[in-house]
């Protein structure tokens, strides 16, 4: 197909045409909402950096969950920031947990409302690290059975969803058995299988209080240099019982989101993470860019390259966007 034989700016002539032979189609559906759990009363702390979120105690979690539901945003993904820390991360699966409080009252008042939750220790261990530590090392087999307490606690509390963040090798199989155990088997797995070892997580981190106090996370996130490790990742929680699969951070991982929708069949997840939400919005700002244009092409990109659902913190703007 050469030119003059072929002609493609015949189709882009009118707006018309464009929509109808448009091949990526961004909706409400394909978003989910993160929010930021804490303990108190009317509290909205600001996230500085990143604009328009806050730490939310639990009766104002509910009034944004229910503007996210009004919006038509299917799905909020949902942190805890606790009230105390310590070693073992025991608040992570305290029955009275802020997770867990805050996912009662959300299935109480916004039942329509899909409800997953993060499942790691990092925002509630002394030490930050998304496992058990022993010495300077992160105990891998230690931390499978606080995981998975853990996520058998947000079941218990009505999570409609677990999604386990914390790249802990086994972590999967773990949380499949004791949900399973505990004729919890109908509650699926949204595993953060492909999750790299990012400077993009920065807001996040001081958002959830969550930075570690010694080292870094390289021993269990992955190397951003790799991509086949990406796909043993994948493989390794899919055959252990994960029922959705998520590739962490996206926008710059978007081979990635590609290679894994090419080799599984699985429903693919995306995290477009405060980094690269951060970042569109400081240059919206200073009027460097056109904020709302480019987080639309941000998000369609991220669905173009394969994913069948965005975690962002875009979207609140963007279902008022696409649904103006």
């Amino acid at each position: 197909m050469l030119f003059p034989d072929y002609r493609p700016r015949r189709l882009r002539q009118h707006a018309a045409f464009r929509r109808m032979i448009r091949e990526t189609h961004l909706t409400v559906d394909d978003l989910i909402l993160p929010l930021f759990a804490i303990d108190g009363r009317n509290v909205r702390n600001p996230i500085d950096s990143m604009p328009g979120h806050f730490q939310l105690s639990v009766d104002q979690l509910i009034q944004t969950a229910t503007g996210a539901k009004h919006l038509g945003i299917p799905a909020v993904m949902l942190f805890g920031i606790p009230d105390a820390k310590d070693p073992l991360g025991t608040r992570a699966y305290a029955a009275d947990g802020i997770v867990q409080t805050a996912v009662q009252a959300l299935k109480d008042n916004v039942p329509e409302l899909v409800i997953i939750t993060d499942v790691c220790l990092c925002q509630y261990t002394d030490h930050g690290h998304c496992g058990v530590v022993d010495g300077q090392t992160i105990d891998n087999d230690a931390s499978l059975d606080l995981l998975a307490r853990t996520a058998l606690s947000h079941a218990k509390a009505g999570a409609d969803m677990v999604a386990p963040s914390d790249m802990m090798d086994g972590r999967v199989a773990e949380i499949r058995n004791i949900l399973d155990e505990n004729d919890f088997g109908q509650v699926p797995i949204m595993s953060y299988a492909a999750k790299y070892c990012s400077a993009y997580y920065g807001p996040f981190r001081s958002a959830a209080d969550s930075a570690p106090q010694f080292g870094d996370r390289r021993t269990y996130q992955m190397d951003p240099a790799n991509a086949l490790e990406a796909i043993r990742e994948v493989s390794m929680d899919v055959e252990e019982g994960a029922d959705i699969i998520m590739v962490k951070p996206a926008l710059a991982y978007l081979d990635i989101i590609c290679r894994v929708r090419e080799e599984f069949d699985l429903p693919v997840a995306a995290y477009n993470v405060s980094g690269e939400f951060a970042m569109i919005k400081a240059a919206e700002k200073m009027g460097w860019i056109d904020g709302p244009k480019v987080m639309i092409e941000t998000l369609t990109a991220i669905k173009r390259s394969g994913a069948d659902m965005i975690l962002t913190y875009f979207a609140m703007d963007a279902a008022k966007a696409l649904n103006p």
